[in-house]
């Protein structure tokens, strides 16, 4: 069977919004540990419009904050107030700031327990980033459990050229060991100058497959950027994957896959399991137990309230070493 998947750089349209609604995030929880944040941001073709919700104590510059990461000028559109009192009466007893189902994951395909096809793809794309940091994409097909071997590989970067291109994937073959690549597609459309929000428009979460475990692997659906740990959306998952981990090791496991459901205003969640694959294939499942599930001790253990997103944000939430990653 073959596997894709796909990643993108720091510069793309969507990941920017990403940054941009955690960075709003990160400034808050500098001067206001408790802040609450769900915001949202839509960028494109020099208009940037940012808007949510916003509890905090801190005092910020959002238009100052959006331009550090864009690096340049637009118009900048602000629009937010304080968190819903009728959300905010069940987060303030401990409970989850909304119902839904949170994914974890963890492989024993490679150092960073993704799936393989991810893994490559974001390592390719961080390989050409590192030289080129411009608004590009990745994408790589592989066989199942043929790690070394790419069925095809498919890379479009702005302002860099084909020629340009070949020589950065051909480095990081050999310095990844890779023995073979099928197809190559380079990119494919011609060689393109414009990128960014210059080119496209961007919006925070629309790259949620990238920032979880690639198409392969089911997601929750909820979006990460601009959320703090509060939203299960965010916590949750990353508790499942520092889950997931956990297990793929002790059970010296190929694949572990974790799932936990929470209610909204409920501390507890209504479900939380995993399915175990064995190294022989063999699969079964296992109540989880033995975590603090709770938000609060979800956002103790991981230390979720200390700022780290906009980091986060720019390479996706796992596979990148971090507390939940580990």
């Amino acid at each position: 069977m073959l596997k894709t998947a796909e990643a993108v750089t720091p510069e793309h349209p969507d990941k920017l919004c990403d940054q941009i609604s955690d960075a709003i995030l990160d400034a808050c929880l500098e001067q206001d540990p408790e802040s609450r944040s769900a915001i949202e941001v839509i960028g494109g073709h020099d208009l940037i419009v940012v808007a949510g919700e916003l509890t905090t104590k801190a005092k910020i510059d959002i238009p100052k904050i959006v331009k550090s990461v864009v690096k340049k000028d637009y118009e900048i559109l602000v629009n937010i107030v304080r968190q819903s009192q009728e959300i905010a009466r069940g987060v303030d007893n401990g409970g989850a700031g909304d119902q839904g189902i949170m994914i974890g994951y963890a492989s024993n395909d490679n150092k960073s327990f993704l799936p393989q096809e991810l893994y490559l793809a974001k390592s390719l794309c961080r390989f050409i980033y590192e030289k080129y940091p411009v608004d590009g994409k990745v994408q790589i097909t592989i066989k199942e459990r043929k790690t070394k071997i790419i069925h095809s590989l498919v890379t479009s970067f702005c302002s860099v050229s084909k020629k340009e291109l070949e020589k950065e994937i051909e480095d990081w073959k050999e310095i990844n060991d890779i023995k073979k690549i099928g197809k190559i597609y380079i990119n494919p459309a011609g060689d393109w100058f414009r990128g960014g929000f210059d080119a496209d428009t961007g919006l925070t979460g629309r790259k949620l497959v990238c920032d979880n475990y690639g198409p392969q692997i089911p997601i929750g659906g909820g979006a990460f950027s601009g959320k703090d740990a509060s939203k299960v959306d965010r916590s949750g998952a990353y508790m499942a994957r520092k889950i997931a981990v956990d297990l793929l090791k002790k059970n010296k496991a190929k694949e572990v896959l974790v799932k936990i459901a929470y209610c909204i205003g409920k501390s507890e969640p209504v479900m939380a399991n995993a399915v175990v694959i064995d190294k022989k294939g063999g699969k079964y499942s296992l109540e989880i137990s033995g975590y603090d599930l709770t938000p609060k001790g979800i956002i103790n253990f991981l230390k979720l309230k200390k700022p780290q997103f906009k980091q986060v944000a720019a390479w996706g939430s796992f596979g990148n070493g971090f507390k939940w990653d580990l």
